[in-house]
């Protein structure tokens, strides 16, 4: 198969580093290091961090300009930053779309600033069809009209409808516009479809939403049913737990059919894991909570959170890659591993709680490719989470990861989700078609796009749904990313899944219509050419500040 290139200027010609350095792994049950894999890049071990429901401009709007009011942590810009696609940038922070259109009635508003005092915010409306209607043909001007929810008792748009046009600066998300200043980021990535968190969490590890499998207490409603020459193919749309997780709702749940990036990684004997906040279902919280039911007290968003939400677990809904029981590993010198010293299945099967992902980097065990979910409330979803929360959960782990001797061959993406309806100006071209246009309205009734709906007998792609969706922040950190350095390559959720193929499996690819087949690379925001940049960037967890930068 051919690889792609890079799009950040030179060419990164993937095949040939791929030929060059071979495929070997360690054979079943050895317990090869990581370390020792021969890889396309000199990234030997890749940490996802998925958060949740944020658009681009809701996080970067003014980037990198912020307003530095006093009693706030200040942000000041490097010089020579650079250009983003913003809505200071688009000149769309005034006489916005979404202000002048008189469809948003009373609850029509320009985009506003959010200080840290309106950390906490209403959850906005993110379904699939919503989010289409919010863009109205591209145009991205009934935000408020469609996905627009309201924060009781806020005064001015922040209590209306309107709040769906706040955002942040880097008073706020500080710690994110640093990770940006020092490292790379992409200012033109979107989900593969419109719609909420199970979407893309399936997205990330299988690059489609194709291959619902349904059990006995399935609703129709939350997935779109395709019959093409007797052939029946459903396609997830909604927010529905898996099947069998013992923390499941009783009803209404599903699990998926095919492959994900999981069983490649398993069919190769790389290590790797899915580290969820609150998985671990042992012990006991200090605010006395167990369980499934394991809580988190937030002082940002004023109440205990459970730590663990079984609809973001992104390889629970597929059988080969569950833990439906949440069992623990047998050791921690297992973790990443199918089978233990012994040659006996491990009982995990490559799912953990988020702490078994500190305690195997820091005994030296660790994982080649790692997805990261912190626990609920320092997930970023509005709601019942927040930036000032999430901020505390990225910078603690960052800051430990930086600090490990692998950090020389390692690298971590902070992606999203979905946007949670946040109004983004940005918007792209529709290139998948849904197989039921009755959920779609982005070009009126029943319409997406201009295109053809997928061929289910073809099965490219299958995932039928209409997108890509809505555009969400994507930050590389790593000593090989490029420094103060946006890209403005258009990748997906997929895109993810295509780096751990084409670094670690010789480009292969899942198939069954999956976008890992024909997303772009995000190869552009690293540097394999040049020497790796050391220098450390420990940051402040409650400010997002530097405090040190150290070799």
């Amino acid at each position: 198969m051919s690889l792609r290139k890079s799009i950040s200027g030179a060419t990164l010609c993937l095949s040939a580093m791929l030929a060059a350095a071979g495929a070997v792994h360690a054979a079943p049950g050895s317990h090869g290091q990581a370390d020792g894999l021969k890889t396309a890049t000199p990234i030997k071990h890749l940490v996802v961090i998925y958060d949740e429901n944020v658009s681009f401009d809701h996080y970067f709007a003014t980037y990198p300009q912020a307003a530095n009011p006093p009693g706030e942590p200040k942000f000041i810009a490097l010089s020579g930053t650079p250009r983003v696609n913003n809505l200071a940038n688009a000149n769309l922070l005034t006489n916005n779309p979404n202000f002048t259109n008189q469809e948003n009635g009373a609850d029509a508003a320009n985009p506003f600033r959010l200080d840290r005092t309106q950390a906490a915010t209403a959850d906005q409306n993110h379904g699939y069809t919503a989010e289409q209607q919010a863009y109205d043909s591209g145009k991205a001007d009934l935000f408020p009209k469609y996905t627009g929810k309201a924060t009781p008792g806020g005064a001015g748009a922040f209590g209306t409808k309107g709040q769906v046009m706040g955002y942040y600066d880097g008073n706020t998300v500080t710690a994110l516009w640093n990770y940006a200043q020092h490292f790379a980021m992409d200012d033109n990535a979107y989900t593969n479809t419109y719609g909420p968190s199970t979407p893309g969490a399936l997205e990330v590890a299988s690059g489609q939403t194709d291959g619902v499998k349904l059990i006995a207490s399935s609703k129709s409603s939350y997935y779109l049913k395709n019959d093409i020459n007797g052939q029946t193919d459903y396609a997830l749309i909604a927010d529905v737990d898996p099947g069998y997780d013992a923390c499941s709702k009783k009803k209404n749940q599903v699990m998926m059919q095919g492959k994900n990036i999981g069983d490649l990684l398993n069919e190769a004997d790389i290590t790797w894991g899915g580290f969820m906040g609150g998985f671990n279902l042992a012990g006991q919280n200090p605010n006395g909570t167990t369980g499934c039911k394991r809580s988190t007290d937030s002082a940002v968003v004023g109440r205990a959170v459970v730590d663990y939400i079984p609809h973001h677990n992104w390889f629970q809904y597929y059988a080969s890659t569950a833990n439906p029981q949440h069992l623990r590993p047998n050791a921690v010198a297992d973790i990443g591993h199918s089978y233990d010293r012994d040659g006996q299945k491990d009982p995990a099967n490559h799912e953990y709680g988020l702490s078994d992902f500190y305690h195997t980097v820091a005994a030296g065990n660790f994982p080649a490719v790692s997805y990261i979910k912190l626990p609920a409330y320092q997930d970023a979803h509005a709601g019942y989470s927040d930036p000032l929360d999430e901020q505390a959960g990225l910078v603690k782990l960052i800051n430990f990861l930086q600090r490990q001797p692998q950090w020389k061959h390692t690298a971590i993406i902070i992606a999203w989700d979905d946007s949670d309806g946040w109004y983004d100006h940005a918007f792209a071209k529709t290139t998948s078609s849904s197989f039921n246009a009755k959920d779609d309205q982005l070009d009126g009734p029943g319409k997406c796009g201009t295109g053809t709906p997928p061929d289910g007998v073809a099965r490219q792609p299958v995932n039928g749904r209409c997108g890509p969706g809505t555009r969400l922040p994507f930050l590389v950190i790593s000593p090989w990313a490029k420094q103060n350095y946006v890209d403005h390559s258009q990748i997906t959720q997929a895109s993810i899944v295509s780096f751990i193929e084409d670094n670690w499996l010789n480009g292969e690819r899942l198939g069954g219509g999956s976008f890992d087949a024909q997303d772009q690379p995000i190869l552009g925001m690293f540097d394999f050419a040049q020497k790796p940049h050391m220098t450390k960037l420990i940051l402040n967890a409650n400010t997002g500040e530097a405090e040190a930068t150290a070799p």
